[in-house]
């Protein structure tokens, strides 16, 4: 049983930064494939960014890409998502999420994550 906290959210001006992170216990951090989601109020979960095992692939929506880095740091169970030129429309609950799926094509799909965070709030203002 995975255990996922993320932190970092917050308030933040249009065309600033954030870096959320999620602390994994639990479980053996290296063995899963971690991903970063987002839900808006009225909106469907949407991915943001996935890593792969040993953070050799990563994977974005075109929505972000260029402006969000997922990173993760095995030693400390801890995965990163690096935000920048934030915009108002990104205003959302982040979570981070565990998989132990086998193909990368089920990390861009909430439903092949198996343990969920409780989510970290980030609010930007125009």
């Amino acid at each position: 049983q995975v255990q996922l906290v993320e932190s970092g959210g917050g308030l933040v001006q249009a065309g600033g930064s954030l870096r959320l992170s999620c602390v994994a216990s639990g479980g053996t951090f290296s063995s899963y494939a971690m991903g970063w989601f987002r839900q808006a109020p009225g909106k469907e979960r949407e991915f943001q960014a996935a890593i792969s095992w040993n953070g050799g692939r990563t994977y974005y929506p075109d929505s972000v890409k260029g402006r969000f880095s997922i990173s993760r740091d095995n030693a400390k169970n801890t995965v990163y998502l690096q935000m920048n030129s934030l915009k108002p429309e990104d205003t959302a609950v982040y979570y981070c999420a565990a998989s132990s799926a086998y193909r990368d094509s089920l990390w861009r799909d909430q439903r092949g994550y198996g343990y969920w965070g409780q989510g970290t709030q980030v609010t930007v203002s125009s």
